[in-house]
Protein backbone atom coordinates (compact mmCIF):
# COMPACT_ATOMS: atom_id res chain seq x y z
CA UNK A 1 0.00 0.00 0.00
CA UNK A 2 1.21 1.43 1.13
CA UNK A 3 2.12 0.06 2.04
CA UNK A 4 -0.60 0.61 0.69
CA UNK A 5 -2.46 1.73 3.40
CA UNK A 6 -3.69 4.56 4.78
CA UNK A 7 -3.98 7.66 5.95
CA UNK A 8 -5.16 10.59 6.62
CA UNK A 9 -6.23 14.05 6.82
CA UNK A 10 -6.21 15.10 10.45
CA UNK A 11 -9.57 16.82 10.15
CA UNK A 12 -12.14 17.47 7.51
CA UNK A 13 -10.24 20.61 6.57
CA UNK A 14 -8.82 20.67 3.07
CA UNK A 15 -5.36 21.61 1.94
CA UNK A 16 -4.73 25.29 1.21
CA UNK A 17 -6.55 26.32 -1.89
CA UNK A 18 -5.59 29.15 -4.21
CA UNK A 19 -8.90 28.99 -6.01
CA UNK A 20 -12.20 30.11 -4.55
CA UNK A 21 -13.15 28.72 -1.15
CA UNK A 22 -14.33 25.12 -1.10
CA UNK A 23 -13.17 24.38 -4.66
CA UNK A 24 -11.48 21.05 -5.30
CA UNK A 25 -8.00 21.59 -6.66
CA UNK A 26 -5.09 19.52 -7.94
CA UNK A 27 -1.72 21.01 -7.02
CA UNK A 28 1.45 19.18 -7.98
CA UNK A 29 3.44 19.04 -4.69
CA UNK A 30 6.66 18.47 -6.62
CA UNK A 31 6.61 22.02 -7.97
CA UNK A 32 3.58 23.78 -6.44
CA UNK A 33 1.85 24.26 -9.80
CA UNK A 34 -1.94 24.22 -9.95
CA UNK A 35 -3.06 21.49 -12.33
CA UNK A 36 -6.82 21.82 -12.34
CA UNK A 37 -9.70 23.17 -10.28
CA UNK A 38 -13.19 21.68 -9.92
CA UNK A 39 -16.36 23.28 -8.65
CA UNK A 40 -18.48 21.78 -5.90
CA UNK A 41 -21.93 20.38 -6.55
CA UNK A 42 -24.89 22.68 -6.25
CA UNK A 43 -27.71 21.78 -3.87
CA UNK A 44 -29.80 20.62 -6.83
CA UNK A 45 -27.00 18.45 -8.20
CA UNK A 46 -26.45 16.85 -4.80
CA UNK A 47 -30.14 16.07 -4.47
CA UNK A 48 -30.16 14.48 -7.91
CA UNK A 49 -27.13 12.37 -7.01
CA UNK A 50 -28.69 11.05 -3.80
CA UNK A 51 -32.01 10.36 -5.52
CA UNK A 52 -30.24 8.48 -8.30
CA UNK A 53 -28.28 6.39 -5.80
CA UNK A 54 -31.39 5.53 -3.81
CA UNK A 55 -33.21 4.50 -6.98
CA UNK A 56 -30.22 2.43 -8.11
CA UNK A 57 -30.15 0.56 -4.82
CA UNK A 58 -33.67 -0.74 -5.31
CA UNK A 59 -32.45 -2.55 -8.43
CA UNK A 60 -28.87 -3.34 -7.43
CA UNK A 61 -29.92 -5.04 -4.19
CA UNK A 62 -31.80 -7.67 -6.20
CA UNK A 63 -28.94 -8.53 -8.55
CA UNK A 64 -27.17 -11.83 -8.05
CA UNK A 65 -23.68 -12.16 -6.69
CA UNK A 66 -22.58 -13.32 -10.13
CA UNK A 67 -24.02 -10.20 -11.76
CA UNK A 68 -22.29 -7.93 -9.27
CA UNK A 69 -19.04 -9.87 -9.57
CA UNK A 70 -19.00 -9.40 -13.34
CA UNK A 71 -18.93 -5.62 -12.85
CA UNK A 72 -16.37 -5.68 -10.05
CA UNK A 73 -14.03 -8.02 -11.92
CA UNK A 74 -14.33 -5.85 -15.03
CA UNK A 75 -13.33 -2.79 -12.98
CA UNK A 76 -10.28 -4.66 -11.65
CA UNK A 77 -9.33 -5.79 -15.14
CA UNK A 78 -9.51 -2.22 -16.47
CA UNK A 79 -7.29 -0.94 -13.68
CA UNK A 80 -4.62 -3.54 -14.36
CA UNK A 81 -4.74 -3.04 -18.11
CA UNK A 82 -4.32 0.72 -17.75
CA UNK A 83 -2.16 0.82 -14.64
CA UNK A 84 0.02 3.70 -15.81
CA UNK A 85 -3.03 5.76 -16.76
CA UNK A 86 -4.44 5.36 -13.24
CA UNK A 87 -1.10 5.75 -11.47
CA UNK A 88 -0.11 9.04 -13.07
CA UNK A 89 -2.73 11.28 -11.40
CA UNK A 90 -1.83 9.80 -8.01
CA UNK A 91 1.75 10.97 -8.47
CA UNK A 92 0.78 14.33 -9.92
CA UNK A 93 -1.84 15.15 -7.30
CA UNK A 94 -0.28 13.94 -4.05
CA UNK A 95 3.33 13.19 -4.93
CA UNK A 96 3.53 9.42 -4.47
CA UNK A 97 6.52 7.77 -6.17
CA UNK A 98 5.30 6.42 -9.51
CA UNK A 99 6.34 2.86 -8.61
CA UNK A 100 4.31 3.10 -5.40
CA UNK A 101 1.38 4.53 -7.34
CA UNK A 102 1.44 1.54 -9.69
CA UNK A 103 1.56 -0.72 -6.64
CA UNK A 104 -1.52 0.99 -5.26
CA UNK A 105 -3.38 0.45 -8.52
CA UNK A 106 -2.51 -3.24 -8.41
CA UNK A 107 -3.58 -3.59 -4.78
CA UNK A 108 -6.88 -1.87 -5.50
CA UNK A 109 -7.56 -4.30 -8.33
CA UNK A 110 -6.66 -7.22 -6.05
CA UNK A 111 -9.21 -6.03 -3.46
CA UNK A 112 -11.91 -5.90 -6.11
CA UNK A 113 -11.17 -9.41 -7.30
CA UNK A 114 -11.01 -10.71 -3.74
CA UNK A 115 -14.54 -9.60 -2.92
CA UNK A 116 -15.90 -10.55 -6.33
CA UNK A 117 -14.75 -14.13 -5.75
CA UNK A 118 -15.52 -14.43 -2.03
CA UNK A 119 -18.53 -12.24 -1.21
CA UNK A 120 -21.14 -14.94 -1.76
CA UNK A 121 -19.38 -17.29 0.66
CA UNK A 122 -18.81 -14.51 3.21
CA UNK A 123 -22.51 -13.61 3.20
CA UNK A 124 -23.96 -17.10 2.91
CA UNK A 125 -26.83 -17.87 5.31
CA UNK A 126 -25.53 -19.08 8.66
CA UNK A 127 -27.46 -21.97 10.13
CA UNK A 128 -27.91 -21.98 13.90
CA UNK A 129 -28.73 -24.89 16.16
CA UNK A 130 -31.56 -23.80 18.47
CA UNK A 131 -33.01 -26.20 21.05
CA UNK A 132 -36.05 -26.66 18.84
CA UNK A 133 -37.02 -25.89 15.28
CA UNK A 134 -34.71 -24.18 12.83
CA UNK A 135 -32.93 -20.82 12.70
CA UNK A 136 -30.76 -19.08 10.14
CA UNK A 137 -29.02 -15.71 9.95
CA UNK A 138 -29.40 -14.03 6.58
CA UNK A 139 -27.33 -11.07 5.35
CA UNK A 140 -28.99 -8.25 3.44
CA UNK A 141 -27.63 -4.85 2.34
CA UNK A 142 -28.26 -1.64 4.26
CA UNK A 143 -28.82 0.66 1.27
CA UNK A 144 -27.00 3.83 0.25
CA UNK A 145 -23.69 4.27 2.12
CA UNK A 146 -21.64 7.43 2.45
CA UNK A 147 -17.85 7.38 2.73
CA UNK A 148 -15.44 10.20 3.57
CA UNK A 149 -12.01 9.21 2.30
CA UNK A 150 -8.45 10.61 2.54
CA UNK A 151 -5.84 11.57 -0.02
CA UNK A 152 -2.88 9.39 0.93
CA UNK A 153 -4.01 6.30 -1.01
CA UNK A 154 -6.43 7.80 -3.52
CA UNK A 155 -7.60 4.47 -5.02
CA UNK A 156 -6.89 1.91 -2.31
CA UNK A 157 -9.05 3.75 0.22
CA UNK A 158 -11.90 3.83 -2.28
CA UNK A 159 -11.50 0.21 -3.35
CA UNK A 160 -11.63 -1.20 0.16
CA UNK A 161 -14.84 0.75 0.83
CA UNK A 162 -16.54 0.24 -2.52
CA UNK A 163 -15.72 -3.36 -3.47
CA UNK A 164 -17.13 -5.20 -0.42
CA UNK A 165 -20.17 -2.98 -0.16
CA UNK A 166 -21.07 -3.15 -3.83
CA UNK A 167 -20.71 -6.93 -3.68
CA UNK A 168 -22.98 -6.97 -0.60
CA UNK A 169 -25.69 -5.21 -2.61
CA UNK A 170 -25.23 -1.73 -1.20
CA UNK A 171 -24.49 1.34 -3.31
CA UNK A 172 -21.90 3.90 -2.27
CA UNK A 173 -21.39 7.64 -2.40
CA UNK A 174 -17.95 9.09 -1.63
CA UNK A 175 -16.58 12.47 -0.66
CA UNK A 176 -12.90 12.22 -1.48
CA UNK A 177 -10.20 14.60 -0.27
CA UNK A 178 -10.10 18.01 -1.91
CA UNK A 179 -6.53 17.66 -3.16
CA UNK A 180 -7.08 14.50 -5.27
CA UNK A 181 -10.17 15.32 -7.38
CA UNK A 182 -8.78 13.83 -10.59
CA UNK A 183 -8.25 10.47 -8.89
CA UNK A 184 -11.75 10.66 -7.43
CA UNK A 185 -13.31 11.36 -10.81
CA UNK A 186 -11.25 8.65 -12.52
CA UNK A 187 -12.48 6.06 -10.01
CA UNK A 188 -16.12 6.97 -10.58
CA UNK A 189 -15.65 6.72 -14.35
CA UNK A 190 -14.02 3.32 -13.85
CA UNK A 191 -17.21 1.86 -12.41
CA UNK A 192 -19.37 3.23 -15.19
CA UNK A 193 -16.99 1.82 -17.79
CA UNK A 194 -17.10 -1.54 -16.00
CA UNK A 195 -20.87 -1.66 -16.43
CA UNK A 196 -22.11 -0.51 -13.03
CA UNK A 197 -25.46 1.27 -13.25
CA UNK A 198 -25.51 5.01 -12.66
CA UNK A 199 -25.79 5.55 -8.92
CA UNK A 200 -23.98 2.40 -7.83
CA UNK A 201 -20.81 4.40 -7.24
CA UNK A 202 -21.04 8.17 -6.97
CA UNK A 203 -18.24 10.67 -6.43
CA UNK A 204 -19.40 13.77 -4.57
CA UNK A 205 -17.50 17.03 -4.98
CA UNK A 206 -19.18 18.62 -1.99
CA UNK A 207 -18.43 21.14 0.73
CA UNK A 208 -18.07 20.29 4.39
CA UNK A 209 -21.48 21.76 5.12
CA UNK A 210 -22.89 19.45 2.48
CA UNK A 211 -21.22 16.51 4.22
CA UNK A 212 -23.56 17.08 7.15
CA UNK A 213 -26.52 17.31 4.79
CA UNK A 214 -25.65 13.95 3.30
CA UNK A 215 -25.27 12.32 6.71
CA UNK A 216 -28.63 13.78 7.79
CA UNK A 217 -30.42 12.54 4.68
CA UNK A 218 -32.71 9.59 5.56
CA UNK A 219 -31.79 7.85 2.31
CA UNK A 220 -28.24 7.41 3.62
CA UNK A 221 -28.10 4.28 5.79
CA UNK A 222 -24.48 4.09 6.93
CA UNK A 223 -21.33 6.21 7.12
CA UNK A 224 -17.66 5.23 6.88
CA UNK A 225 -14.75 7.58 7.47
CA UNK A 226 -11.03 7.19 7.08
CA UNK A 227 -9.36 10.27 8.51
CA UNK A 228 -8.26 11.90 11.73
CA UNK A 229 -9.68 12.09 15.22
CA UNK A 230 -11.23 15.55 14.80
CA UNK A 231 -13.00 14.47 11.62
CA UNK A 232 -14.20 11.30 13.34
CA UNK A 233 -15.69 13.20 16.25
CA UNK A 234 -17.65 15.41 13.87
CA UNK A 235 -18.84 12.70 11.50
CA UNK A 236 -19.57 10.07 14.15
CA UNK A 237 -21.51 12.58 16.24
CA UNK A 238 -23.59 13.64 13.26
CA UNK A 239 -24.30 10.05 12.29
CA UNK A 240 -25.12 9.20 15.90
CA UNK A 241 -27.71 11.95 16.01
CA UNK A 242 -29.31 10.22 13.04
CA UNK A 243 -28.98 6.71 14.54
CA UNK A 244 -26.77 5.53 11.70
CA UNK A 245 -24.11 2.83 11.77
CA UNK A 246 -20.55 4.09 11.33
CA UNK A 247 -17.04 2.76 10.94
CA UNK A 248 -14.03 4.92 11.76
CA UNK A 249 -10.50 4.14 10.55
CA UNK A 250 -8.32 6.84 12.02
CA UNK A 251 -4.72 7.74 12.71
CA UNK A 252 -2.01 5.73 14.38
CA UNK A 253 1.19 6.11 16.34
CA UNK A 254 2.55 2.67 15.56
CA UNK A 255 5.43 1.24 17.56
CA UNK A 256 8.30 -0.50 15.74
CA UNK A 257 9.80 -2.61 18.51
CA UNK A 258 13.28 -4.04 18.05
CA UNK A 259 14.31 -6.65 20.60
CA UNK A 260 17.96 -7.33 21.45
CA UNK A 261 18.23 -10.51 19.36
CA UNK A 262 16.79 -9.05 16.11
CA UNK A 263 18.68 -9.39 12.83
CA UNK A 264 19.79 -5.76 12.65
CA UNK A 265 20.59 -5.47 8.95
CA UNK A 266 17.23 -6.90 7.88
CA UNK A 267 15.40 -4.99 10.60
CA UNK A 268 16.92 -1.66 9.58
CA UNK A 269 15.96 -2.33 5.98
CA UNK A 270 12.36 -2.86 7.07
CA UNK A 271 12.57 0.19 9.35
CA UNK A 272 13.37 2.43 6.38
CA UNK A 273 10.50 0.96 4.39
CA UNK A 274 8.11 1.19 7.34
CA UNK A 275 8.95 4.85 7.88
CA UNK A 276 9.41 6.12 4.33
CA UNK A 277 6.84 4.29 2.20
CA UNK A 278 4.50 6.96 0.82
CA UNK A 279 6.89 9.46 2.45
CA UNK A 280 5.63 8.35 5.84
CA UNK A 281 2.10 9.46 5.03
CA UNK A 282 0.43 6.27 6.11
CA UNK A 283 -1.75 5.47 9.10
CA UNK A 284 0.27 2.33 9.80
CA UNK A 285 3.68 3.80 9.03
CA UNK A 286 6.17 3.11 11.81
CA UNK A 287 6.24 6.26 13.91
CA UNK A 288 7.83 5.30 17.23
CA UNK A 289 11.00 3.23 17.02
CA UNK A 290 11.42 1.45 20.35
CA UNK A 291 14.80 -0.33 20.49
CA UNK A 292 16.49 -2.49 23.11
CA UNK A 293 19.24 -0.51 24.83
CA UNK A 294 22.07 -2.95 24.07
CA UNK A 295 21.60 -2.58 20.29
CA UNK A 296 20.19 0.96 20.17
CA UNK A 297 23.39 2.71 19.11
CA UNK A 298 24.09 0.26 16.30
CA UNK A 299 20.50 0.37 15.08
CA UNK A 300 20.47 4.14 15.14
CA UNK A 301 23.75 4.39 13.22
CA UNK A 302 22.53 2.03 10.48
CA UNK A 303 19.07 3.62 10.34
CA UNK A 304 20.48 7.13 10.02
CA UNK A 305 22.89 6.07 7.29
CA UNK A 306 20.09 4.44 5.29
CA UNK A 307 17.84 7.50 5.50
CA UNK A 308 20.65 9.86 4.50
CA UNK A 309 21.07 8.33 1.04
CA UNK A 310 17.45 8.82 -0.03
CA UNK A 311 17.33 10.99 -3.14
CA UNK A 312 14.69 13.73 -3.55
CA UNK A 313 13.39 14.47 -7.00
CA UNK A 314 10.48 14.25 -9.40
CA UNK A 315 8.34 11.30 -8.22
CA UNK A 316 7.62 10.49 -11.87
CA UNK A 317 11.33 9.66 -12.23
CA UNK A 318 12.11 6.07 -11.21
CA UNK A 319 15.51 7.22 -9.88
CA UNK A 320 13.81 9.32 -7.18
CA UNK A 321 13.62 7.68 -3.75
CA UNK A 322 12.29 10.61 -1.70
CA UNK A 323 9.06 12.18 -2.88
CA UNK A 324 7.43 15.40 -1.69
CA UNK A 325 4.77 15.58 0.96
CA UNK A 326 1.21 15.71 -0.36
CA UNK A 327 0.71 19.43 0.20
CA UNK A 328 2.57 22.49 1.41
CA UNK A 329 0.24 22.51 4.42
CA UNK A 330 1.38 19.02 5.38
CA UNK A 331 5.02 20.15 5.30
CA UNK A 332 4.35 23.28 7.35
CA UNK A 333 2.47 21.22 9.94
CA UNK A 334 5.35 18.77 10.36
CA UNK A 335 7.90 21.57 10.70
CA UNK A 336 5.73 23.12 13.41
CA UNK A 337 5.48 19.80 15.25
CA UNK A 338 9.26 19.46 15.23
CA UNK A 339 9.71 23.03 16.45
CA UNK A 340 7.36 22.44 19.37
CA UNK A 341 9.05 19.13 20.21
CA UNK A 342 12.48 20.77 20.32
CA UNK A 343 11.13 23.58 22.47
CA UNK A 344 10.18 20.95 25.06
CA UNK A 345 13.59 19.28 25.10
CA UNK A 346 13.61 16.87 22.15
CA UNK A 347 16.74 16.64 20.00
CA UNK A 348 16.88 16.42 16.21
CA UNK A 349 19.45 13.79 15.34
CA UNK A 350 18.88 13.93 11.59
CA UNK A 351 17.07 16.31 9.25
CA UNK A 352 14.31 18.44 10.68
CA UNK A 353 14.04 20.94 7.82
CA UNK A 354 12.50 21.36 4.41
CA UNK A 355 14.75 20.65 1.46
CA UNK A 356 15.96 23.70 -0.44
CA UNK A 357 14.33 23.00 -3.79
CA UNK A 358 10.95 23.63 -5.41
CA UNK A 359 8.08 21.64 -4.02
CA UNK A 360 7.00 20.40 -0.59
CA UNK A 361 10.06 18.28 0.19
CA UNK A 362 11.21 17.48 3.71
CA UNK A 363 14.41 15.88 4.98
CA UNK A 364 14.08 12.42 6.52
CA UNK A 365 14.15 13.18 10.22
CA UNK A 366 15.00 11.38 13.46
CA UNK A 367 14.04 12.89 16.82
CA UNK A 368 15.32 11.61 20.17
CA UNK A 369 15.12 12.52 23.87
CA UNK A 370 11.33 12.66 23.84
CA UNK A 371 9.88 12.70 27.34
CA UNK A 372 6.24 12.09 28.34
CA UNK A 373 5.54 15.80 28.76
CA UNK A 374 6.66 16.60 25.22
CA UNK A 375 3.81 17.07 22.69
CA UNK A 376 5.72 14.75 20.33
CA UNK A 377 5.26 11.93 22.84
CA UNK A 378 1.55 11.73 22.01
CA UNK A 379 1.14 13.27 18.56
CA UNK A 380 1.04 11.44 15.24
CA UNK A 381 3.77 12.67 12.86
CA UNK A 382 2.31 12.08 9.40
CA UNK A 383 5.42 12.18 7.29
CA UNK A 384 9.14 11.28 7.18
CA UNK A 385 9.75 11.80 10.91
CA UNK A 386 10.91 8.94 13.14
CA UNK A 387 10.69 9.19 16.93
CA UNK A 388 13.43 7.15 18.61
CA UNK A 389 13.26 5.57 22.09
CA UNK A 390 15.59 3.28 24.06
CA UNK A 391 14.21 0.66 26.45
CA UNK A 392 15.86 -1.76 28.87
CA UNK A 393 13.63 -4.80 28.28
CA UNK A 394 10.42 -6.15 26.77
CA UNK A 395 8.30 -4.85 29.66
CA UNK A 396 9.46 -1.29 29.03
CA UNK A 397 8.91 -1.72 25.30
CA UNK A 398 5.32 -2.88 25.81
CA UNK A 399 4.58 -0.15 28.34
CA UNK A 400 5.87 2.53 26.00
CA UNK A 401 4.03 1.10 22.99
CA UNK A 402 0.76 1.09 24.95
CA UNK A 403 1.26 4.59 26.36
CA UNK A 404 -0.55 6.12 23.40
CA UNK A 405 -3.97 7.48 22.62
CA UNK A 406 -3.86 5.48 19.40
CA UNK A 407 -4.09 1.75 18.83
CA UNK A 408 -3.92 0.93 15.14
CA UNK A 409 -0.89 -1.25 14.39
CA UNK A 410 2.58 -2.14 15.50
CA UNK A 411 5.43 -4.54 14.85
CA UNK A 412 7.96 -6.62 16.80
CA UNK A 413 11.32 -7.70 15.41
CA UNK A 414 13.09 -10.64 17.01
CA UNK A 415 14.68 -13.99 16.19
CA UNK A 416 12.68 -15.56 19.02
CA UNK A 417 9.25 -16.02 17.46
CA UNK A 418 7.70 -17.32 20.67
CA UNK A 419 8.88 -14.20 22.50
CA UNK A 420 7.67 -12.04 19.63
CA UNK A 421 4.19 -13.54 19.93
CA UNK A 422 4.17 -12.95 23.68
CA UNK A 423 5.09 -9.30 23.19
CA UNK A 424 2.55 -8.91 20.39
CA UNK A 425 -0.16 -10.31 22.64
CA UNK A 426 0.46 -7.56 25.17
CA UNK A 427 0.24 -4.64 22.74
CA UNK A 428 -3.10 -2.81 22.71
CA UNK A 429 -3.70 -2.33 19.00
CA UNK A 430 -5.92 -3.72 16.27
CA UNK A 431 -2.95 -5.26 14.43
CA UNK A 432 0.55 -6.46 15.30
CA UNK A 433 3.05 -7.92 12.83
CA UNK A 434 6.10 -9.94 13.79
CA UNK A 435 9.28 -9.39 11.74
CA UNK A 436 7.41 -7.25 9.23
CA UNK A 437 6.04 -3.71 9.37
CA UNK A 438 2.30 -3.36 9.81
CA UNK A 439 0.75 -3.67 6.39
CA UNK A 440 -2.38 -4.45 4.46
CA UNK A 441 -3.65 -7.36 2.40
CA UNK A 442 -7.03 -8.29 0.97
CA UNK A 443 -7.49 -11.24 3.31
CA UNK A 444 -6.30 -9.56 6.53
CA UNK A 445 -8.65 -7.45 8.67
CA UNK A 446 -7.62 -3.81 9.01
CA UNK A 447 -8.62 -1.51 11.86
CA UNK A 448 -7.78 -0.33 15.34
CA UNK A 449 -8.86 0.53 18.87
CA UNK A 450 -8.76 3.61 21.10
CA UNK A 451 -8.42 6.82 19.06
CA UNK A 452 -7.58 4.76 15.99
CA UNK A 453 -11.27 4.08 15.57
CA UNK A 454 -13.60 1.09 15.36
CA UNK A 455 -14.86 -1.37 12.81
CA UNK A 456 -12.84 -3.44 10.37
CA UNK A 457 -12.13 -3.26 6.66
CA UNK A 458 -10.85 -5.98 4.30
CA UNK A 459 -10.98 -9.77 4.83
CA UNK A 460 -14.27 -11.51 5.61
CA UNK A 461 -14.89 -8.96 8.38
CA UNK A 462 -14.92 -5.93 6.10
CA UNK A 463 -17.98 -6.99 4.15
CA UNK A 464 -20.00 -7.60 7.33
CA UNK A 465 -20.01 -4.00 8.59
CA UNK A 466 -22.94 -2.68 6.56
CA UNK A 467 -25.24 -5.67 6.19
CA UNK A 468 -28.31 -6.54 8.20
CA UNK A 469 -27.83 -9.81 10.07
CA UNK A 470 -31.42 -10.96 10.08
CA UNK A 471 -32.59 -13.93 12.12
CA UNK A 472 -35.20 -16.15 10.46
CA UNK A 473 -36.68 -18.60 12.99
CA UNK A 474 -38.92 -21.52 12.07
CA UNK A 475 -40.68 -23.59 14.73
CA UNK A 476 -43.89 -25.42 15.38
CA UNK A 477 -47.02 -23.38 15.79
CA UNK A 478 -47.64 -25.38 18.92
CA UNK A 479 -44.26 -24.64 20.45
CA UNK A 480 -44.38 -22.86 23.83
CA UNK A 481 -43.47 -19.19 24.00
Amino acid sequence: MTTLLASRPKTLKKAPNKAKANAYQSVNPCNGKVLKTFEELTAAQLETAIKTAATCFETWRHTTFAERAAVVIKAATIMRARADEFAKPVTLEMGKLIAEARGEVALSADIMDYYAWNAEDFLAPQELKPKSGEAVIESSPFGVLFGVQPWNFPYYQLARFAAPNLMAGNVVMVKHAGCVPQCAIAFEKLWLEAGAPTGAYTNLLISHDQVNQVIDDPRIKGVALTGGVDAARSVAARAGQNIKKTTMELGGNDAFIVLADADLDKTVSWAVWAKMANTGQCCVAAKRFIVAEEIADTFLEKFQAALTVLKPGDPMDKATTLSPLSTEAALVNLLDQIKRAVAKGAKVLLGGNRIDRPGSFMQPTIITNIKPGNPAYREEFFGPVALFFRVKNEDEAVALANDSDFGLGGSVFTNNIALGKQVAGRIDTGMVFINHPTWTACDLPFGGVKNSGYGRELSSLGIQEFVNKKLVRTTSIDAPA
